[in-house]
């Protein structure tokens, strides 16, 4: 067997196994492995398991040589697991229907919790015990399978060493996803969940409570670097942010470990998730208390989130509340009282019962110690509570006792047992060379059930179904931590459907009912937005409020969203509420005080036309041109009235209607005065006698105000039949209201419509310029000639006014021109006359009109 030794270091070389010094590795070539408990039999399982855990090492020197690793004290937890893979063993071979006629024995090596211990307790099993120098390796394995071990690193040895020979390896405690690589582990099985599994659980999980701001500690092994590698690329995609990931190992140094917990406590996060084995965990607690490390939120994963050995009163007031995923629990009947009936006597010869029975009791066989009491013997395990005989929480000894079944049903059904016989009872077809190979091939098509209904299977990489249950710590009655069960959570399930969590039955950190916050920045509120702060994650944000227009309306949105065009954000930004319309309304005060002062206008519009048809037989009505004044003031009362077409909601009617009534108002009304100024000048310019002056004048007058009004109702029809206006609602102007207006559907027939009035007050205006010095009392050319002048000064200074004034000033700049320029008219030409006919009557006679009365007096 030395060469095939020298292969398997060979190998283990290449494969950067081997990570001791050479000292050791010699050591290893050199001296014989043996098992701490054996059994023969017709098949024989193997096991490896830290029963023993290594001290810690010393400070490495450049100048010394390491000194080897020594493993020491027992740990009660993985002696139990050595004792549960012989307690399925018996079971197995009392039982008449799992592999009948066939005996199945058992050797169990201690692995140490060591890479270089693993590699020795592979050797001693794969090997035995005999030095056979000189042989080949063409001889069988003194083992058939594996169960084992109680690290990810310790397996990975193991794993890789047994399946340089296709030896199948079934682990009840290595989690980490590397193990799933069938290129790597072609013979590797676990009834374990892989970490890919809880690492994505543990971030799922880390989401759901809405903790986006963790610390991570984790083992600086394959368990540990791999499960919180496979956190932290999984957490991004939940929208978590890791502040600070530190890793501690077994053999970490005080130095070390004070500085990982200083960081820790430093931190702002307030929730740790710890990927930690037992003895890292135990090694971290210690620090912890001695740095009073308390108020954080621990979730822990599989390894020692429902570890008796740490659920101790000292480390209650940093634990209490803790939460994570462990393996379900399971109920292996007659197995406490298999375990309290392990004794020295058993086997005297063995020295791990012997060292076992010490420990427990505190006592020595030998009675040469002093200080120490000595064995009896006849001390009793019932009377003793400790992680041995603690068999409430069968989590991971459940795991050895589906591997140890897994093997006896596939060579159950390698063996053919039962098959060639009509009997239940029928004996197996025992083979004397069982090839490795079909023994992996046997227990990957495994799939059955155990007593208590269990169902064991694994899949193409030798997985079992990943189901956890979520475990929070908590006090009983007397104070004591016990682990409660508040979920679980089953990876074949969709998303969404995974989890199961009784929230209110959680107790957090501090024993309180309260669940902790852990953000690196406060929630954003709707109506604000997250914005990063630059070389921060992307968890440690700054709130913004949305931009008006925008709303966000749900709390930590990443962006605000654009209202739609007639919509606008609300005063909190969380919410698109209809824009506010506007346009002048009769309700409003501008609108109220327009309306008012058109209605005004019209009415003493009227008034004096009233007046003028009371004195409609006096001089001065007369020598004013009754008819034409008449008229011009019903277009000035259309004119006052037109503005009222301004106000109100547009719509289709009203703005083809107000731009049509102003401007055929007010070319009735200017064409009047034009016609009058002409009157007048041709009046007082004629050589003739009044009484030879044409009679046909009259006639000419009513021409000249029909075609003067006739071409702007051309314009108008024109205008309206090729692109009349229509409502608009112009949202380009105020973002946050819609303006409803009147879009002039041509601008060309606006101006043209304007400027033809233009036109006609500017002729007005010449006319009525060279007519102001005609004699006369009452020249009625310098009136008109003053009202032009304010009508051309209203309607030059309302072009700019217009163009520049926003939403419904407009209309009202317009209304406010149409207006003064309607007042200006009716107060410059008649309120001169209206003065004389209510107040000088004595002036209303056809001398003075003539100018007589001065010539006589004088």
């Amino acid at each position: 067997m030395h060469d095939c030794i020298c292969v398997m270091v060979l190998f283990m070389l290449t494969m950067g196994v081997i990570t001791e010094d050479e000292t050791a590795l010699c050591e290893l070539l050199g001296s014989p492995v043996l098992p701490l408990l054996s059994k023969k039999g017709d098949i024989t399982i193997g096991g490896a398991f830290s029963v023993y855990t290594q001290t810690p090492k010393s400070s490495p020197s450049l100048t010394e040589t390491p000194e080897p690793l020594i493993c020491t004290r027992i740990s009660f937890r993985e002696f139990r697991f050595a004792q549960t893979m012989m307690f399925a063993i018996e079971e197995i071979n009392n039982s008449s229907s799992l592999l009948p006629n066939v005996s199945v024995g058992y050797k169990i090596f201690d692995s140490c919790g060591s890479t270089l211990s693993s590699t020795r307790a592979a050797m001693g099993l794969i090997n035995g015990q005999e030095r056979t120098f000189g042989k080949t390796c063409s001889g069988q394995s003194t083992v058939h399978a594996i169960v084992g071990a109680s690290k990810s690193s310790s397996t990975i040895v193991l794993s890789q060493i047994a399946g340089t020979f296709q030896i199948p390896v079934i682990s009840h405690f290595s989690t980490c996803a590397c193990l799933s690589n069938r290129k790597v582990h072609p013979s590797f099985f676990r009834t374990i969940p892989s970490d890919y599994y809880q690492s994505r659980a543990l971030a799922q999980l880390v989401k759901y409570f809405g903790w986006t701001w963790v610390g991570a500690v984790r083992s600086d092994n394959d368990y540990g670097n791999n499960g919180m590698a496979t956190f932290i690329e999984a957490a991004p995609q939940e929208g978590i942010c890791v502040e600070y990931s530190e890793a501690i190992s077994g053999t970490s140094l005080y130095e070390q470990v004070e500085r990982v917990v200083r960081v820790i406590k430093t931190g702002t996060a307030k929730v740790l998730v710890a990927f930690l084995g037992y003895d890292e965990m135990d090694i971290l607690l210690e620090e912890a208390l001695r740095q009073n490390l308390t108020g954080l939120q621990w979730v822990g994963s599989e390894s020692w989130i429902t570890s008796s050995n740490l659920a101790l009163n000292r480390y209650s007031g940093i634990l209490t509340g803790s939460i994570g995923f462990a393996i379900k629990k399971g109920k292996i009947a007659g197995l406490q009282d298999f375990l309290l009936q392990v004794h020295p006597s058993q086997d005297p010869q063995n020295h791990i019962l012997k060292e076992f029975w010490e420990e427990t009791f505190g006592c020595s066989f030998q009675s040469s110690l002093h200080g120490t009491k000595q064995c009896s013997g006849s001390e009793r395990l019932r009377d003793i509570k400790n992680p041995f005989t603690d068999v409430s929480e069968l989590r991971i000894s459940n795991n050895v006792y589906k591997a140890v079944y897994a093997v006896a049903h596939a060579m159950h059904s390698m063996l053919k047992c039962g098959e060639n016989s009509e009997t239940v009872n029928a004996s197996c077809t025992l083979k004397s060379i069982l090839q490795p190979k079909e023994i992996v091939k046997h227990i990957q098509d495994v799939n059955f059930s155990l007593q208590s209904g269990e169902k064991v299977s694994f899949d193409e990489r030798g997985d079992p179904a990943a189901t956890y249950q979520l475990v929070n710590w908590q006090r009983n009655s007397a104070g004591e931590p016990v682990f409660v069960a508040v979920g679980s959570y089953d990876a074949s399930l969709p998303n969404g459907k995974q989890f199961t969590i009784e929230e209110m039955n959680i107790t957090w950190v501090g024993a309180s009912r309260q669940r902790p916050i852990s953000v690196c920045s406060e929630s954003c509120l709707p109506g604000f937005r997250q914005a990063v702060i630059k070389g921060k994650p992307i968890c440690c944000f700054s709130c913004i409020a949305c931009a008006a227009g925008e709303i966000s309306n749900s709390s930590n949105s990443a962006d605000c969203s654009p209202c739609p065009l007639e919509y606008w954000s609300n005063e909190d930004h969380n919410k698109c509420v209809p824009k506010v319309i506007e346009f002048l309304s009769y309700e409003e005060t501008m609108g109220t005080l327009l309306t008012a002062f058109s209605l005004f206008g019209a009415g003493l519009t009227l008034v004096v036309s009233f007046v003028f048809f009371w004195f409609r037989h006096t001089p001065l009505v007369k020598a004013s041109n009754s008819e034409l004044s008449f008229l011009l003031l019903l277009s000035l009362t259309f004119c006052f009235l037109c503005s009222l077409t301004f106000i109100g909601r547009p719509t289709d009617w009203s703005c083809m209607l107000r731009h049509v009534a102003f401007g055929i108002a007010f070319a009735l009304c200017i064409s009047c005065i034009l016609t009058k100024t002409i009157t007048v000048v041709i009046a007082f310019k004629a050589r003739t006698p009044a009484n030879t002056v044409p009679q046909c004048l009259a006639s000419h007058q009513r021409m000249g105000v029909v075609g003067g009004t006739f071409l702007q109702v051309l314009v108008c029809v024109v205008w309206l039949a090729l692109a009349p206006p229509f409502p608009h609602k112009n949202t380009i102007y105020a973002a946050e209201r819609i303006i409803l207006e009147c879009n002039l559907g041509s601008s060309i027939g606006f101006w043209v419509v304007l400027g033809y009035i233009g036109l006609l007050a500017v002729l007005c205006l010449i006319l009525a310029f060279l007519a102001r010095k005609l004699p006369d009392n009452f020249n009625e050319a310098k009136f008109i000639t003053f009202s032009m002048l304010i009508f051309s000064a209203v309607w030059v200074t309302f072009i700019p006014a217009y163009v520049s004034s926003p939403g419904k000033f407009t209309v009202a700049v317009e209304i406010f021109a149409i207006l003064a320029s309607s007042f200006g008219l009716l107060f410059c030409i008649f309120a001169p006359k209206c003065y004389i006919l209510l107040l000088k009557p004595e002036r209303n006679t056809k001398n003075h009109m003539m100018g007589r009365d001065q010539v006589k007096t004088s």
